[in-house]
Protein backbone atom coordinates (compact mmCIF):
# COMPACT_ATOMS: atom_id res chain seq x y z
CA UNK A 1 0.00 0.00 0.00
CA UNK A 2 1.42 3.39 -1.73
CA UNK A 3 0.87 6.08 0.47
CA UNK A 4 0.17 9.83 -1.03
CA UNK A 5 1.25 13.14 0.49
CA UNK A 6 2.50 16.32 -0.70
CA UNK A 7 4.54 20.36 -0.51
CA UNK A 8 0.59 21.75 0.56
CA UNK A 9 2.56 25.38 0.58
CA UNK A 10 2.38 25.16 -2.84
CA UNK A 11 -1.50 25.06 -3.13
CA UNK A 12 -1.70 28.23 -0.92
CA UNK A 13 0.38 29.76 1.96
CA UNK A 14 -2.29 29.80 3.88
CA UNK A 15 -2.16 26.61 6.05
CA UNK A 16 -6.02 25.97 6.40
CA UNK A 17 -6.39 26.31 2.54
CA UNK A 18 -3.66 23.71 2.05
CA UNK A 19 -5.49 21.38 4.75
CA UNK A 20 -9.10 21.66 2.70
CA UNK A 21 -7.59 20.79 -0.90
CA UNK A 22 -5.73 17.74 0.43
CA UNK A 23 -9.02 16.82 2.16
CA UNK A 24 -10.87 17.43 -1.07
CA UNK A 25 -8.65 15.23 -2.79
CA UNK A 26 -8.52 12.43 -0.09
CA UNK A 27 -4.42 12.89 0.17
CA UNK A 28 -4.07 12.21 4.30
CA UNK A 29 -0.35 13.22 4.67
CA UNK A 30 1.20 16.42 4.12
CA UNK A 31 4.99 17.05 3.67
CA UNK A 32 5.27 20.27 5.54
CA UNK A 33 7.60 23.10 4.12
CA UNK A 34 6.11 26.46 4.99
CA UNK A 35 2.66 27.90 6.25
CA UNK A 36 1.85 31.83 5.91
CA UNK A 37 5.28 32.64 3.73
CA UNK A 38 7.29 31.15 6.42
CA UNK A 39 9.69 28.40 6.04
CA UNK A 40 9.19 25.49 8.64
CA UNK A 41 12.02 25.71 10.46
CA UNK A 42 11.29 29.85 10.74
CA UNK A 43 8.02 29.04 12.42
CA UNK A 44 8.12 30.40 15.85
CA UNK A 45 6.81 27.97 18.86
CA UNK A 46 3.22 29.31 19.12
CA UNK A 47 3.06 29.33 15.44
CA UNK A 48 4.31 25.52 15.04
CA UNK A 49 1.92 24.70 18.08
CA UNK A 50 -1.05 26.14 15.57
CA UNK A 51 0.14 23.98 12.65
CA UNK A 52 0.03 20.97 15.14
CA UNK A 53 -3.60 21.43 15.58
CA UNK A 54 -4.90 22.36 12.70
CA UNK A 55 -3.17 19.39 10.74
CA UNK A 56 -4.98 17.15 13.62
CA UNK A 57 -8.21 18.82 13.08
CA UNK A 58 -7.95 17.77 9.48
CA UNK A 59 -6.97 14.59 10.12
CA UNK A 60 -3.68 15.18 8.32
CA UNK A 61 -0.23 13.36 9.30
CA UNK A 62 3.28 14.99 8.44
CA UNK A 63 5.14 12.53 6.01
CA UNK A 64 8.03 14.35 5.86
CA UNK A 65 9.71 17.74 7.20
CA UNK A 66 10.62 19.82 4.00
CA UNK A 67 13.17 21.83 5.38
CA UNK A 68 15.66 23.64 3.78
CA UNK A 69 19.02 22.12 5.68
CA UNK A 70 21.94 21.88 2.97
CA UNK A 71 20.35 24.64 0.68
CA UNK A 72 23.20 26.70 1.85
CA UNK A 73 26.81 26.96 -0.42
CA UNK A 74 29.78 24.47 0.67
CA UNK A 75 32.10 27.55 1.50
CA UNK A 76 29.02 29.01 4.18
CA UNK A 77 29.37 29.03 7.99
CA UNK A 78 27.66 25.38 8.78
CA UNK A 79 28.11 25.42 12.37
CA UNK A 80 25.58 27.85 12.54
CA UNK A 81 23.79 25.55 10.30
CA UNK A 82 23.51 22.68 12.08
CA UNK A 83 22.22 24.83 15.19
CA UNK A 84 19.33 24.99 12.30
CA UNK A 85 18.95 21.85 12.01
CA UNK A 86 18.53 20.85 15.87
CA UNK A 87 15.41 23.13 14.62
CA UNK A 88 14.36 20.83 11.92
CA UNK A 89 15.23 17.91 14.58
CA UNK A 90 12.84 19.43 17.10
CA UNK A 91 9.88 20.32 14.38
CA UNK A 92 9.70 16.62 13.54
CA UNK A 93 8.94 15.78 17.20
CA UNK A 94 7.05 18.62 17.47
CA UNK A 95 4.65 16.99 14.09
CA UNK A 96 5.72 13.31 14.85
CA UNK A 97 7.45 13.26 11.31
CA UNK A 98 9.07 10.36 10.25
CA UNK A 99 11.36 12.01 7.95
CA UNK A 100 13.13 15.63 7.35
CA UNK A 101 14.31 16.45 3.64
CA UNK A 102 18.36 17.59 3.39
CA UNK A 103 20.07 18.57 0.81
CA UNK A 104 24.19 18.05 0.01
CA UNK A 105 25.55 22.13 -0.76
CA UNK A 106 25.24 24.34 -3.51
CA UNK A 107 28.77 24.26 -5.05
CA UNK A 108 30.37 26.89 -6.83
CA UNK A 109 29.40 27.14 -10.77
CA UNK A 110 31.92 25.08 -12.98
CA UNK A 111 33.52 23.48 -9.95
CA UNK A 112 34.95 20.46 -10.19
CA UNK A 113 32.58 18.52 -7.40
CA UNK A 114 35.33 16.21 -6.70
CA UNK A 115 36.79 19.05 -4.83
CA UNK A 116 34.68 19.67 -2.25
CA UNK A 117 33.56 16.20 -1.85
CA UNK A 118 35.63 15.65 1.63
CA UNK A 119 33.75 18.84 2.79
CA UNK A 120 30.69 17.69 1.63
CA UNK A 121 30.70 14.19 3.48
CA UNK A 122 31.90 15.89 6.46
CA UNK A 123 28.74 17.72 6.81
CA UNK A 124 27.05 15.25 5.67
CA UNK A 125 28.29 13.23 8.55
CA UNK A 126 27.83 15.67 11.32
CA UNK A 127 23.98 16.04 10.21
CA UNK A 128 23.57 12.02 10.29
CA UNK A 129 25.18 11.96 14.17
CA UNK A 130 23.39 15.28 15.11
CA UNK A 131 19.98 12.90 14.26
CA UNK A 132 21.61 9.93 15.93
CA UNK A 133 18.98 9.53 19.45
CA UNK A 134 16.03 10.94 17.31
CA UNK A 135 13.27 8.85 15.73
CA UNK A 136 13.50 10.43 12.69
CA UNK A 137 15.11 9.76 8.87
CA UNK A 138 17.46 12.31 6.93
CA UNK A 139 16.03 11.79 3.49
CA UNK A 140 18.80 13.35 0.93
CA UNK A 141 17.16 14.61 -2.31
CA UNK A 142 19.11 15.33 -5.25
CA UNK A 143 18.60 18.85 -6.08
CA UNK A 144 20.01 20.61 -9.16
CA UNK A 145 23.65 22.39 -8.30
CA UNK A 146 24.51 20.81 -5.24
CA UNK A 147 26.71 18.46 -4.60
CA UNK A 148 24.63 14.96 -4.83
CA UNK A 149 22.64 15.90 -8.17
CA UNK A 150 23.60 12.72 -10.03
CA UNK A 151 23.16 9.45 -8.86
CA UNK A 152 26.77 8.39 -8.52
CA UNK A 153 27.01 11.11 -6.48
CA UNK A 154 23.83 10.45 -4.16
CA UNK A 155 25.57 6.98 -3.93
CA UNK A 156 28.69 7.87 -2.74
CA UNK A 157 27.03 9.95 -0.11
CA UNK A 158 24.56 7.80 1.17
CA UNK A 159 27.33 4.89 1.50
CA UNK A 160 30.24 6.79 2.71
CA UNK A 161 29.06 8.10 5.04
CA UNK A 162 26.65 4.72 6.47
CA UNK A 163 24.21 5.89 8.25
CA UNK A 164 21.01 4.04 8.58
CA UNK A 165 19.08 7.41 9.68
CA UNK A 166 20.89 9.18 6.18
CA UNK A 167 18.69 7.45 3.06
CA UNK A 168 17.43 8.97 -0.25
CA UNK A 169 14.45 10.81 -1.53
CA UNK A 170 14.45 10.09 -5.30
CA UNK A 171 13.08 13.35 -7.34
CA UNK A 172 12.69 12.36 -11.36
CA UNK A 173 12.24 16.07 -12.30
CA UNK A 174 16.11 17.37 -10.79
CA UNK A 175 17.62 14.46 -12.33
CA UNK A 176 15.87 15.17 -15.89
CA UNK A 177 17.28 18.90 -15.35
CA UNK A 178 20.76 17.55 -14.69
CA UNK A 179 20.77 15.65 -18.06
CA UNK A 180 19.81 12.35 -16.00
CA UNK A 181 17.63 9.95 -17.51
CA UNK A 182 16.49 8.84 -14.10
CA UNK A 183 15.55 4.92 -14.19
CA UNK A 184 17.83 4.76 -17.04
CA UNK A 185 20.54 5.84 -15.40
CA UNK A 186 20.09 5.92 -11.72
CA UNK A 187 17.34 3.68 -10.54
CA UNK A 188 19.46 0.05 -9.99
CA UNK A 189 22.07 2.09 -8.81
CA UNK A 190 20.02 3.71 -6.11
CA UNK A 191 16.87 1.76 -5.76
CA UNK A 192 18.72 -0.06 -2.31
CA UNK A 193 19.11 3.03 -0.39
CA UNK A 194 15.69 5.23 -2.39
CA UNK A 195 13.29 5.45 0.79
CA UNK A 196 10.87 8.11 -0.57
CA UNK A 197 9.62 9.40 -3.64
CA UNK A 198 8.85 13.08 -4.90
CA UNK A 199 6.79 13.61 -7.55
CA UNK A 200 7.38 15.91 -10.11
CA UNK A 201 8.05 15.24 -14.04
CA UNK A 202 10.29 17.65 -16.28
CA UNK A 203 11.26 17.71 -20.24
CA UNK A 204 14.65 17.30 -21.09
CA UNK A 205 15.09 19.75 -23.88
CA UNK A 206 13.96 22.60 -22.25
CA UNK A 207 13.92 21.71 -18.22
CA UNK A 208 10.64 23.03 -18.03
CA UNK A 209 8.60 20.74 -15.41
CA UNK A 210 5.17 19.15 -16.67
CA UNK A 211 2.47 16.18 -14.55
CA UNK A 212 4.26 13.33 -14.01
CA UNK A 213 4.21 10.85 -16.79
CA UNK A 214 4.45 14.04 -19.33
CA UNK A 215 8.08 14.63 -19.31
CA UNK A 216 11.50 12.35 -19.53
CA UNK A 217 11.28 11.39 -16.04
CA UNK A 218 10.64 7.85 -17.01
CA UNK A 219 8.02 7.92 -14.55
CA UNK A 220 5.82 4.71 -15.54
CA UNK A 221 9.33 2.62 -15.74
CA UNK A 222 10.07 3.30 -12.72
CA UNK A 223 6.23 3.05 -10.87
CA UNK A 224 6.47 -0.35 -12.54
CA UNK A 225 10.49 -1.19 -11.09
CA UNK A 226 9.11 -0.12 -7.31
CA UNK A 227 5.80 -2.27 -7.79
CA UNK A 228 7.88 -4.95 -8.97
CA UNK A 229 10.51 -4.77 -6.03
CA UNK A 230 7.73 -4.10 -3.06
CA UNK A 231 8.15 -0.25 -2.78
CA UNK A 232 6.13 0.61 0.83
CA UNK A 233 6.33 4.73 1.27
CA UNK A 234 5.32 7.96 0.54
CA UNK A 235 4.61 9.39 -2.94
CA UNK A 236 4.83 13.23 -2.56
CA UNK A 237 3.43 15.51 -4.87
CA UNK A 238 5.86 18.61 -6.08
CA UNK A 239 4.04 19.91 -8.64
CA UNK A 240 6.05 23.52 -9.40
CA UNK A 241 3.60 23.85 -12.07
CA UNK A 242 3.23 27.70 -12.00
CA UNK A 243 7.10 28.35 -10.52
CA UNK A 244 9.85 26.97 -9.16
CA UNK A 245 13.07 28.14 -7.18
CA UNK A 246 15.88 27.48 -5.18
CA UNK A 247 13.64 27.29 -2.43
CA UNK A 248 10.40 25.85 -3.59
CA UNK A 249 7.83 26.09 -6.12
CA UNK A 250 4.04 26.99 -6.33
CA UNK A 251 1.03 25.83 -8.20
CA UNK A 252 -1.80 26.84 -6.85
CA UNK A 253 -5.29 24.57 -5.76
CA UNK A 254 -5.54 23.73 -9.80
CA UNK A 255 -2.55 23.21 -10.72
CA UNK A 256 -2.35 20.84 -7.63
CA UNK A 257 -5.01 18.86 -8.61
CA UNK A 258 -3.94 18.10 -12.69
CA UNK A 259 -0.28 17.23 -10.79
CA UNK A 260 -2.73 14.47 -8.65
CA UNK A 261 -5.08 13.46 -11.30
CA UNK A 262 -1.37 12.58 -13.80
CA UNK A 263 -0.22 10.32 -10.57
CA UNK A 264 -3.52 8.75 -9.66
CA UNK A 265 -4.13 8.12 -13.25
CA UNK A 266 -0.86 6.04 -13.07
CA UNK A 267 -1.35 4.59 -10.12
CA UNK A 268 -4.67 2.99 -11.35
CA UNK A 269 -3.35 2.03 -14.84
CA UNK A 270 -1.06 0.21 -13.27
CA UNK A 271 -3.35 -1.33 -10.47
CA UNK A 272 -1.41 -0.06 -7.56
CA UNK A 273 -3.31 -0.15 -4.43
CA UNK A 274 -2.80 3.19 -2.52
CA UNK A 275 -4.09 5.80 0.56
Amino acid sequence: MWTLSGFADEISPDLEEQCQVLEKLGIGHIEFRSAWNTNVLDLSDEQLETVRQTLTRHELRVSAVGSPIGKITVHDDFDEHLRRFDRALHVASVLQAPYIRIFSFFLPKDDDPAVHRDEVLRRMAALAERARGHDVVLLHENEKHIYGDTPARCLDIVESVGSPQLRLAWDAANFVQCGVRPYTDGYAMLRPHVEYIQIKDALAETGGVVPTGEGDGEARETLRALLQDGFDGFFSLEPHLASQGSMGGFSGAELFAVAHRALVGQLADEGVQYR
